[in-house]
C-alpha cells in the first residue's frame, strides 16, 4: 500500500508546481480576455456571444503576431533540413557502420548551412503553454472553478461567459456529452473539421510546392506523408473533449498558420521547387534578377554561420576520419643569439641546457 502512495504523492507535488507555474499564464490570458472583450462590448453586446468569440480571435491574433519570427525560423529550420536529405543520406552510406562519425559529419553539416534541427519545435513549444491556459481558464468557466485573477474578481464577466452563445451553441460547452444533441455539437463538428482541413493543407502545401524532388523520397519524407493523414485523424480525436472557445483559438491558429506559410512559401521559396518556379517568373516579370536576389540572401545568412572550416582546418584527421588533438612538446632548448655589442634575443643560436655529470667528474675539473 505505502509503495502505492509515494507515486501518488509524487504526483501531487508535480501537479502542485505545474499549477502554480502556470498562475502567471492564467492572470494574462484572463486579463487579456476581459481587455479584448471590453473592446468588443460596446459593439456587439456584453453578454454576446459574438463579443467573446471576436476576444478570443484577438487574443489568438496577438499571440500569433508575437510569434511571427520564430515562425519564420521554423519554416526556414523545415526547409533546410528537407533540402538537406540528400547529403545527409549521402553520408549514411557513406559511414553507415560508425553511427558515431555520421552523428558527427551530420552537426558539422548542420553548422555548415545554417540549420538547426530543434527550431522548427520552438513556436509549438511556446505554443502550447498558452492553449493549455486558454483550455484550463474556460475549461474553469465551464466547470464552475475560475482560474485567472480577472475572471477571479469579476463574477459578472464569469456569468456572462458562461451564458455566452453562437448561433445558439454555448461557448464554454463541450462536443462530449452528446446527449442531448444540439447547436453545441454541431458547431463543434464543424470547427473541428475546419481544424482538419487547415492543418491538412497547410502540410500538403509545403510538401508540394516548397520541397524539391529529391527531398521528397527517404525515410523523413515517407514518415512526413504518414503524418500527413496521421495528425488530423489525432487532432479530431483530441478535439472531441476541448470547450468551443478552445475550438476557435486552435481554428484561428490554424487558418493564420496556412496564411502565413502561403505569403513566406511566395516571397521565400526554396531552391529547386515548384514555388520557386513561380517566384523566379515574376521577378524576371518585374524587371527584377532572381539569382542576384537569392544571392544577396544567401550572403546574409552566411554572415550568422559558425566558422566551421576554420576551426577544422587547425584539428587534423587520422586515417580513420577522427580529430586528433595536438599537444605542444615541451624541449630543453632554447633560442638564443649573441650579437657583437653582448646583448642577446631570440632569433639566432641555440644554447642547450647543460650535461649532467658525476660528482667524480666535477672534482676532477
Amino acid at each position: 500500500m505505502i509503495d502505492l502512495l509515494v507515486p501518488l504523492s509524487i504526483w501531487d507535488g508535480l501537479y502542485g508546481l505545474l499549477s502554480a507555474m502556470m498562475q502567471p499564464l492564467y492572470w494574462v490570458i484572463s486579463g487579456l480576455m476581459v481587455l479584448f472583450h471590453g473592446l468588443w462590448a460596446p459593439l456587439f453586446g456584453a453578454d454576446s456571444g459574438v463579443s467573446w468569440t471576436l476576444a478570443i480571435i484577438t487574443l489568438t491574433l496577438v499571440v500569433r503576431t508575437m510569434m511571427i519570427p520564430l515562425f519564420v525560423k521554423q519554416i526556414n529550420s523545415s526547409r533546410a533540413m528537407q533540402m538537406l536529405q540528400p547529403r545527409i543520406q549521402e553520408l549514411q552510406k557513406k559511414h553507415g557502420a560508425d553511427r558515431e562519425r555520421v552523428a558527427r559529419e551530420m552537426q558539422k553539416l548542420y553548422a555548415e548551412e545554417g540549420v538547426n534541427p530543434m527550431a522548427s519545435c520552438f513556436p509549438l513549444l511556446l505554443q502550447m503553454p498558452v492553449f493549455w491556459a486558454l483550455f484550463r481558464v474556460l475549461q474553469g468557466v465551464a466547470d464552475n472553478q475560475i482560474r485567472g485573477y480577472w475572471f477571479q474578481t469579476s463574477p459578472d464577466l464569469v456569468a456572462s461567459l458562461q451564458g455566452a452563445d453562437l448561433f445558439g451553441a454555448k461557448l464554454a460547452g463541450r462536443i462530449f456529452p452528446i446527449d442531448p444533441f444540439g447547436a453545441t455539437q454541431i458547431l463543434g463538428i464543424v470547427l473541428i473539421a475546419l481544424l482538419v482541413i487547415t492543418l491538412f493543407l497547410t502540410q500538403l502545401q509545403l510538401m508540394r510546392k516548397n520541397m524539391p524532388p529529391e527531398a521528397l523520397s527517404g525515410p523523413m519524407a515517407q514518415s512526413q506523408k504518414v503524418m500527413l493523414y496521421i495528425f488530423p485523424i489525432m487532432y479530431a480525436a483530441s478535439s472531441a473533449v476541448l470547450p468551443l472557445g478552445v475550438l476557435i483559438y486552435w481554428s484561428a491558429s490554424n487558418i493564420w498558420t496556412m496564411a502565413q506559410q502561403g505569403l513566406l512559401i511566395r516571397n521565400n521559396p526554396a531552391p529547386n521547387t515548384p514555388a520557386y518556379i513561380d517566384w523566379e517568373e515574376r521577378m524576371r516579370s518585374q524587371g527584377k534578377d532572381p539569382k542576384a536576389i537569392m544571392e544577396a540572401r544567401n550572403a546574409k545568412r552566411r554572415k550568422n554561420r559558425r566558422p566551421v572550416e576554420a576551426v577544422a582546418q587547425q584539428q587534423p584527421v587520422d586515417e580513420s576520419g577522427r580529430r586528433r588533438v595536438v599537444r605542444q612538446q615541451v624541449n630543453r632548448t632554447t633560442l638564443k643569439t649573441d650579437n657583437s655589442d653582448g646583448s642577446s634575443n631570440a632569433q639566432g643560436g641555440v644554447r642547450r641546457q647543460p650535461r649532467s655529470t658525476t660528482r667524480s667528474a666535477r672534482k676532477k675539473k
